[in-house]
This record gives structure tokens, C-alpha cells and sequence, in this order.
């Protein structure tokens, strides 16, 4: 992803989060994440174009730190410290409008989805879940992530009734139920 559309990603997301009382950087972070892996689903690219590796606490877009500093350096971003819950949040406030016109409807679709999932969880629960998938699995710390492990499911199936009863049977005719 090119700077300028790193920039207007970033802004995008802090905006819409802006006004969550946990809407903080980790929020920002694992909305990008769930935009990029949804969109790939749906169009086998991602918004931001850009690499996410794996850190302890889930994936992370390698190009956010220098982007966010960038933008801090701009006066189009700042960093607030607050408590929500007791707890250090750092909540990225963007001191000017995103231009979404550099955005597909899929592409905005996509965010509002990811937001909207974020606005629903604790940041320890976004983080948690973001372990739960194949390509925060699939790689050791800080290795890039590849976003073809997004076409893998985070959660098995529940099986079929039938196939409840058919691994039943195997189990009975083995000794084992």
C-alpha cells in the first residue's frame, strides 16, 4: 500500500473508532487486520496491500508504526493516552477527515464490517481472537503472515447429525463409546 493510502486507511479506521470508549491503537490495529483478511476473501486482495506479521498479540500491518509516526509528524494524527477500565489505552485521534473517495464500496463495506467486530469486544478479546486463526498459526513471531491462510477457516465446522451418528458407529465398533 502505497503511503498515501496507508495514511487515509489509518485515518479511517481512528475515525470510526473514535468515539468507542475502548476504541484504542489495538482496536485500529485489529480492524485493519479483519479489513484486509475480509476483503482478501472477497476479492483475493487486501485494502492495504501491505504486510502483516505476527506479534505476540496478534497480527500487525508492518507499515503501521512508521505510518502513524508520519502522520503524527503532519499534525493529521495524535496520540492520547487514557484509562478505560483501568487500564492504558492509546486512542488515535485524527485531526483531519479521511478522503473516502480513494476507497471501493467493497473496500468500505469491508472496514465498517471490521469496526463493527472491534466495537464488540474487549481489546484482550480482539487479541485473543486473532489467535484463533490459521495464518497467526501458521508463522513464528514477526514473520510475515500470508494472507492466503485467510481462505482457511478459523473454526471447524460443527459436524452433520449423520456424521455425529457415522463417527459413533466407528467408536462402537472400535471399544470406544
Amino acid at each position: 500500500m502505497g503511503d498515501k493510502n496507508a495514511e487515509l486507511l489509518l485515518l479511517l479506521v481512528a475515525k470510526k473508532l473514535e468515539d468507542d470508549p475502548g476504541g484504542g491503537s489495538v482496536e485500529v490495529n485489529k480492524a485493519i487486520w479483519w479489513a484486509d483478511v475480509a476483503h482478501y476473501r472477497e476479492t483475493g486482495r487486501q485494502i492495504s496491500r501491505g504486510d502483516h506479521q505476527k506479534l505476540a498479540h496478534g497480527p500487525a500491518p508492518r507499515w503501521l508504526i512508521p505510518v502513524r509516526d508520519k502522520l503524527i509528524a503532519d499534525d493529521s494524527l495524535a496520540v492520547r493516552e487514557e484509562r478505560y477500565f483501568g487500564q492504558r489505552l492509546l486512542r488515535l485521534v485524527p485531526l483531519r477527515e479521511p478522503d473516502l473517495s480513494e476507497f471501493t464500496d467493497l473496500e468500505l463495506e469491508a472496514i465498517e464490517q471490521a469496526v463493527g467486530e472491534v466495537r464488540r469486544m474487549t481489546s484482550t478479546d480482539a487479541s485473543d481472537r486473532t489467535h484463533d486463526e490459521a495464518g497467526w498459526r501458521s508463522v513464528a513471531l514477526h514473520e510475515t503472515i500470508p494472507m492466503s491462510t485467510a481462505y482457511i477457516p478459523t473454526r471447524q465446522p460443527e459436524p452433520t447429525e449423520e456424521q455425529r451418528r457415522h463417527g459413533l458407529e466407528i467408536a462402537r465398533r472400535h471399544g470406544a463409546a
